[in-house]
C-alpha cells in the first residue's frame, strides 16, 4: 500500500486573495508569501517574458513533484502573477508596452524550501536550455493593503476596470502605492479572450 498524501487546496485556503468578487472592488491585506520570481522588461508578448513564464512553471511543477515524493504533500501549482510598472507611473501606458518593466512570479507553499528550489532548478536545467533559469529567485513578498477585483475579458479591455480600482482607492482617501499587479487564472493559449479571468490588484497606502 502507498502512503497517504496530504492534499492541499491553496486557492481555497486563500480564497479572499485568489477568488475575489467580479462585481465590486474589495480591500484585502496581503500577507508575506514566498514566490519564485523573474525580473525583466518589455511587452507581455516579448520573448524574454515568454521564456520567464516557461522557466517559472517548469520549476514550479518540478517542485510540486519533489514535495509530493519527499514530504507526502500534494498541491496544485499556483497561477502566474505579474507586477507591471514604469519609472514614472504617470506615464504607464498600454501604447508603450515596450517600456514596461515586470516581475513575473508564482507563489510557493510554506513547506517549499530554498534547498527544494535549488534541486528543482538543477532538474529543469537537465531537460531544458532556458537562460532565464539563471534569473529565477526565491523570495518573500508582502503587499499589504490593496484593492482588487476579478476581471473577466480580454487583456486589451482592462483599462476601465483598472480606472475603477484606482478611483475607488483615491475616493476612499488613500493613495496608490507599489506596482500594478495581475493574477492570471487561465491559460490564454487555451481560453477564449472573453472568458479570461484576471485578478487586478492595486496596493494602496
Amino acid at each position: 500500500m502507498g502512503c497517504l498524501l496530504d492534499k492541499v487546496d491553496l486557492k481555497k485556503e486563500l480564497k479572499n486573495l485568489y477568488n475575489p468578487s467580479s462585481k465590486e472592488v474589495t480591500v484585502v491585506d496581503v500577507p508575506a508569501m514566498n514566490f519564485l520570481l523573474v525580473n525583466g522588461e518589455g511587452a507581455p508578448a516579448s520573448p524574454k517574458y515568454i521564456e520567464a513564464i516557461e522557466a517559472l512553471f517548469s520549476v514550479s511543477y518540478t517542485l510540486k513533484f519533489i514535495v509530493k515524493k519527499a514530504k507526502g504533500i500534494d498541491y496544485a501549482v499556483m497561477p502566474l502573477e505579474c507586477l507591471w510598472w514604469v519609472d514614472d507611473i504617470t506615464k504607464f501606458s498600454a501604447d508603450k508596452k515596450d517600456e514596461w518593466m515586470w516581475t513575473a512570479m508564482i507563489m510557493q507553499p510554506k513547506y517549499v524550501t530554498a534547498d527544494d528550489i535549488n534541486l528543482a532548478v538543477e532538474q529543469v536545467k537537465k531537460k531544458k536550455n532556458l537562460f532565464t533559469l539563471l534569473k529565477v529567485r526565491f523570495e518573500s513578498f508582502k503587499e499589504g493593503s490593496a484593492a482588487q477585483i476579478m476581471y473577466v475579458g480580454p487583456f486589451s479591455a482592462e483599462g476601465p476596470t483598472i480606472a475603477k480600482i484606482n478611483a475607488q482607492i483615491q475616493n476612499s482617501g488613500h493613495a496608490l502605492s507599489g506596482k500594478h499587479h495581475e493574477i492570471y487564472l487561465n491559460n490564454p493559449a487555451k481560453t477564449a479572450p472573453e472568458k479570461l479571468k484576471t485578478i487586478i490588484r492595486q496596493p494602496m497606502k
